[in-house]
């Protein structure tokens, strides 16, 4: 892999971190059960994400 694909890949990396967390904290200040579930499975795709970007390394 090149310098600039894995500075890619590390950029993306820390960008599905961010999006999990925020996903993490919205679900917790969420009322809405209908609601809170859908952020909750955008929680689980980001940290597939995480893992499918991690596995490149």
């Amino acid at each position: 892999m090149t310098d600039k694909e894995l500075l890619y890949i590390e950029d993306a990396l820390g960008h599905e971190q961010y999006f999990q967390q925020k996903c993490k904290e919205t679900a917790q200040n969420l009322s809405d059960p209908e609601l809170k579930t859908c952020v909750e499975d955008l929680t689980t795709r980001h940290s597939r994400i995480f893992d499918r970007f991690y596995s490149l390394l």
